[in-house]
């Protein structure tokens, strides 16, 4: 194997790909990156046997081959070399690196050793834009559970229904939904996506330029995510996602409509307290105005006026302060609804001009 490339090519390719690379593997090889030149491609791949990311540059092929080679290393080597071309012979298993200004020998690993690329059947499949996707994934999968005994609550549910493709994720304590627009779509796509792919997906979109739409892949076990020389392939969570629609309140006692950021910042500051009670807040709405407060700890207590739009009956409700903040810092609008029912009753949350994002936060006992 003996090819020349770009430096930046070579960074790009494995800042992408090394996200499938979780470094607790108790197999050598897939701490590594997996590289194979053919024609004019330099191909890379990376795995943990349940998300596997493939990735493609172009690459000054003289003699193609494969190997594998520590992705931690490489990518650290790579990435403090100048902005230049890289030439690469492998010699057995042995990567040697040179600039003009420098070289070094890797010692890989044989490809023979690297499990194979999964295939997706094509059972179902839709398609949107890069843009759309980015903004429901930062919109949903901050709600998934991340340490959970019950797995189902660790992913994202996917589900599409003629032009729409609703994603969801929650925790119990909290639940956010997203209607996205599909722009084309096929076959019947209902699954559970891990929360972990979903945000290092997100965290590739976001590092993407040109690229404008995603194709995505839908079979019994695995998930398929296609954009620009990017594959992202993962394998899906068994079981029945919860029946989320029926905790979604369908009618409010108080409606209160909020300036994002005058409450973000009232929230921050009360947090100060409430984090010492669990992040108790409690809402209190009453003579036109909103009583916000924390029970009181050995460091003290606090209490915040503000004053936004009320429509309804008023009432009390206790929250948790912190599950607040990190969903206003996700709203995606300057402006925001939040609705009230009984002290029992979920509170509901949504952008004030938009009805195609609803984020859910079950009370606490007042």
């Amino acid at each position: 194997m003996r090819l020349t490339c770009l430096q930046k090519d070579l960074a790009s390719a494995l800042l992408i790909t090394s996200k499938a690379v979780d470094g607790n593997n108790t197999l050598p090889v897939l701490n590594n990156v997996y590289l194979k030149a053919e024609g004019k491609t330099l191909f890379f791949t990376a795995t943990n046997l349940e998300l596997t990311i493939l990735f493609h540059v172009e690459a000054d092929i003289q003699e193609g081959g494969e190997i594998t080679i520590p992705a931690k290393m490489f990518t650290s080597y790579v990435n403090y070399l100048k902005d230049q071309k890289v030439d690469m012979v492998v010699e057995g298993t042995d990567v040697h690196l040179k600039t003009s200004d420098s070289k070094t020998t890797i010692k890989g690993i044989s490809a023979a050793e690297f499990p194979p690329v999964p295939s997706v059947e094509n059972e179902g499949e839709f398609t949107l834009s890069v843009a759309d996707l980015k903004k429901g994934i930062d919109q949903v999968v901050f709600a998934a559970a991340m340490n959970t005994t019950r797995p189902i609550l660790g992913g994202v549910y996917f589900s599409v229904e003629g032009n729409n493709l609703c994603m969801v994720s929650t925790d119990s304590y909290r639940l956010s939904e997203k209607t996205l627009l599909v722009k084309s779509s096929r076959g019947e796509v209902t699954c559970v996506v891990p929360a972990r792919t979903i945000m290092e997906l997100g965290a590739i979109l976001d590092s993407m330029g040109a690229a404008d739409e995603v194709q995505v892949v839908v079979a019994k076990n695995q998930i398929q995510f296609n954009v620009g020389a990017i594959t992202l392939i993962s394998c899906l969570i068994e079981g029945q996602f919860p029946n989320y629609k029926q905790i979604i309140p369908d009618s409010s006692k108080t409606q209160l409509e909020f300036t994002v950021s005058e409450l973000s910042l009232a929230m921050k500051r009360i947090n100060i307290f409430a984090r010492e009670n669990n992040n108790k807040v409690i809402f209190q709405v009453k003579d036109g105005q909103v009583l916000v407060t924390t029970e009181s700890t050995q460091y003290g207590e606090g209490e915040i006026v503000l004053s936004p739009i009320i429509q309804g009956d008023g009432g009390e409700i206790a929250l948790n302060s912190q599950f607040l903040l990190e969903s206003l810092s996700h709203m995606g609008s300057s402006t925001m609804r939040m609705e009230m029912g009984e002290k029992v009753s979920p509170v509901m949350l949504k952008p004030k001009d938009a009805d195609d994002y609803i984020h859910i936060i079950m009370p606490l006992k007042i």
